[in-house]
């Protein structure tokens, strides 16, 4: 097999397991979304050691964590990613658990969007007519939802804008993959330990002696893996093709949202999702493209 067959294999395999995760958020939805979250961020960060001590990395960690350091802006921005993923991912719980699964799909869908408008404006790089057709469309899809509905969905938008702001972010820190990881779960945490602290305090915690908190302990290998996959799979395959395989889990989303959950999908909706996607297909067909000219 060869590398570019095990970097799809990878990359394809951490959107599918992103893809499905509203199952298993769904499982666990008798938990307040943010205890969920607060456990998610803490056993992250425990799987991430037992890792990490597994692989015999530690001294790696050490050498890349006082590098880290030394580069005050990349420390900083480490630790803003921390909070941004942690807000993405309370976002995600909420959306999943109160029935929001279409909201939470067409936030993924808007995302590489969102990262484009956002290197427009902080990163000043520049984008040719078909790209900015793209962004154009999916803002017409958007604007179209919120006049029908009279309600903008600011919950995809959240989704795509602190997902999209997070990929930002991380280009200033070049650190490996395990560690960010690690480090990001690290600086939410006192956030996720107070909240935690919290809800026993008030008696709103539900985490104890049941099946559900059970699977919550998992909360953390499924949060790890798919990011380490994902990295795996983007070092050896090309950025064009990764952006075709990350529409696996919005995918899967949509579906579960539509057909298993039965939340409802409206005209409004299929306008919605038309133009996006419709936007999303120009988007590839660009980046297609511009790998031919690569490979040319």
């Amino acid at each position: 097999m060869s590398e570019q067959q095990k970097g799809i294999i990878f990359a394809a395999s951490s959107y599918l397991i992103w893809g499905i995760l509203p199952i298993y958020w769904r499982l666990i939805d008798h938990f307040n979304a943010y205890e969920i979250l607060a456990h998610r961020i803490i056993w992250s960060f425990v799987f991430m050691v037992v890792l990490i001590l597994a692989l015999n990395k530690t001294h790696e960690l050490k050498v890349q964590t006082i590098q880290l350091l030394q580069h005050k802006k990349a420390a900083i921005s480490l630790f803003v990613a921390g909070i941004v993923i942690a807000v993405n991912w309370g976002l995600f719980i909420w959306a999943v658990s109160n029935h929001h699964v279409l909201q939470a799909s067409l936030g993924y869908y808007i995302n590489p969007l969102m990262s484009i408008l956002l290197a427009i404006i902080f990163m000043k790089e520049r984008f040719s007519k078909i790209e900015w057709t793209a962004i154009i469309l999916a803002a017409l899809g958007v604007l179209y939802m919120a006049i029908s509905i009279g309600e903008v969905p600011y919950i995809s938008l959240l989704l795509a804008i602190s997902f999209a702001l997070y990929g930002l972010i991380k280009k200033n820190v070049h650190m490996d993959a395990m560690f960010t990881i690690l480090l990001e779960c690290l600086a939410s945490m006192p956030f996720a330990l107070i909240g935690l602290m919290y809800l026993k305090s008030s008696d709103m915690s539900y985490f104890g002696y049941n099946a559900d908190s059970g699977i919550l302990l998992f909360s953390g290998i499924l949060t790890a893996v798919p990011l380490i996959l994902f990295t795996a799979g983007a070092t050896r395959i090309p950025l064009s093709l990764i952006g075709f395989l990350q529409y696996i889990a919005p995918t899967l989303m949509f579906i579960q949202g539509v057909f298993f959950y039965n939340e409802a999908f409206t005209t409004t909706h299929l306008v919605t999702f038309a133009f996006i996607w419709a936007g999303l297909i120009i988007y590839s067909y660009s980046k297609y493209r511009q790998y031919r000219a690569q490979r040319r």
